[in-house]
């Protein structure tokens, strides 16, 4: 026992003191660790909302988008969460029951409560944008299409969301925010990278935006937009033409070969073996071509397919005014529009119209695209309906129109040649956003974009974290020798027997 005694004795390990102070020490180091794992745990991300509805003219389509809640205004991206598309037409078709107009909403509206969390739901903003359909009912009659809105505006105050108001869009409002919302996804603007434009093919208006070198907006400035985006001057040349969205576009040719009333219309711009009857007064009862209906002709007309996409394309053209410029340099109707330039992106009915063509791809040479755009047209229509048994005959039967009528305002009516062709990209989406106008929209009204880059601190965290590091290490060090004076004192203190 006393050998042991004396052990312990000898062995500092074995002292109260020591054994305190271990243990001490052991609660200590994993009090630290703790602390600082649970200090770097990453915490659950908080986000903000904010909900535009794009009231187009062929249909509604509600649009929900979130950000992190502490970059409002900074570098947060903005994306798009969900989509929901409301049944049924445009609002511009309920001029007749304005109230159904609200009405239609209501199921998406209940989509959205779902979508974007309860305690946000106050605080969301919620937009709504009519296009060129409101476009052409506000030209027409104005107090219907006060009505529409009124009946909108009631059935989205009922809603939980911060309701902001609802607006009609000017033809280059929706062309600049279109081009916006492509930039910004693509990160162009913050980057200051070489911009893309923006061509947007609705059911009742076109749109083409770009940036280009040439352009200061002095020529035409009704056609000139400037933004200062991250701290970047854009001037932007944009036009929209309203009446050439791709279903009123087919009314002005078909207002084109019935123009002397006939009771049958061989259309080269369906394929053969289509037949349809349509009635005069329902094609011409838009402003686009109410001031054309023939006189005296008979009620209805026979509308006949022959399929041949080169007089398509003859007849295409007949619908635009190249005849008269008054500027440097035109598209058409008299439209200023300086030499093209860059990338675009073609988004809307380009996308849906050629990925039905499979025609998407344009690094396939133009002509070949014409080839087979005209091979489509001269299948038979029986042919055609049981290749694609699921796609509604109404949209079936004018796709050789709308890929014909695209080919030719983009070539023949915006100038595109075999080489520029080659440049525009058919998108969809985004990195997962739907490419259109209202993400530009949204982002305007929030001031979500800002003017000038955000302020970043002077070194990166790895940089600072090392210097701090390298700081205390030197400071130790620095400490232990100021305790130098002391060392001799302590080796030549007296031994305790």
């Amino acid at each position: 026992m006393s050998a042991q005694r004396e052990m312990k004795e000898k062995n500092p390990w074995y002292t109260p003191v020591t054994i305190i102070i271990t243990v001490i020490g052991v609660i200590a180091i994993v009090a630290l660790v703790t602390v600082a794992v649970l200090q770097n745990k990453p915490l659950p991300q908080k986000y903000k909302y904010g909900i535009v509805l794009d009231a187009g003219s062929s249909h509604t389509a509600l649009y929900i988008y979130e950000w992190p809640a502490e970059k409002d205004n900074n570098t947060g991206r903005v994306e798009q969460l969900h989509s929901c598309k409301v049944k049924g037409p445009g609002i511009s078709s309920y001029a007749s029951d304005p109230l159904k107009a609200g009405e239609s909403l209501r199921a998406c509206m209940q989509d959205a409560e779902q979508w974007v969390p309860g305690k946000r739901h106050h605080e969301t903003p919620l937009y709504l944008g009519a296009t060129a359909g409101m476009r052409l009912l506000n030209m027409e009659n104005s107090s219907a299409s006060d009505k529409v809105f009124q009946a909108v505006e009631d059935a989205l105050k009922k809603s939980p969301f911060s309701y902001q108001g609802a607006r009609l869009l000017s033809g280059s409002e929706e062309g600049a925010f279109g081009w916006v919302t492509v930039n910004y996804l693509d990160d162009r603007l913050k980057q200051g990278l070489e911009t893309t434009g923006a061509l947007d093919l609705g059911g009742a208006s076109t749109q083409i935006s770009f940036v280009s070198g040439n352009y200061d907006g002095s020529e035409s400035p009704s056609n000139s937009v400037t933004f200062r985006l991250y701290g970047n001057d854009y001037n932007l040349y944009t036009h929209s033409f309203l009446c050439y969205g791709k279903d009123q576009a087919l009314r002005l040719t078909l207002a084109q070969q019935s123009k002397v009333g006939p009771a049958t219309v061989e259309d080269p711009c369906f394929h053969p073996g289509f037949t349809e009857t349509r009635n005069y007064s329902v094609l011409y009862d838009s402003p686009c071509v109410s001031d054309r209906k023939p006189q005296g002709g008979p009620a209805t007309f026979t509308h006949t397919g022959t399929g041949n996409f080169l007089k398509c394309q003859e007849v295409v053209k007949s619908i635009f005014n190249f005849t008269h410029c008054k500027y440097s340099q035109c598209s058409f109707n008299g439209v200023f529009q300086p030499l093209l330039q860059g990338p675009y992106g073609a988004f809307s009915a380009y996308y849906f119209v050629m990925n039905f063509l499979n025609l998407t791809d344009t690094s396939i040479p133009l002509e070949t695209v014409r080839k087979r755009l005209a091979n489509y047209c001269a299948t038979p229509w029986e042919e055609v309906k049981q290749q694609h048994p699921d796609v509604k005959l109404k949209y079936l039967a004018e796709y050789c129109f709308s890929g014909t009528y695209i080919l030719t305002l983009l070539t023949e009516g915006y100038n595109f040649t075999s080489e520029s062709y080659s440049n525009i990209k058919f998108i969809k989406k985004i990195k997962g956003s739907d490419a259109g106008w209202t993400l530009g929209y949204m982002l305007n009204l929030t001031n979500m974009i800002p003017a000038e880059a955000p302020d970043s601190p002077p070194l990166p965290h790895a940089g600072y974290v090392s210097i701090v590091t390298l700081m205390a290490i030197l400071l130790f060090i620095l400490f232990i020798f100021s305790l130098r004076p002391l060392w001799p004192r302590c080796s030549k203190q007296p031994q305790i027997v």
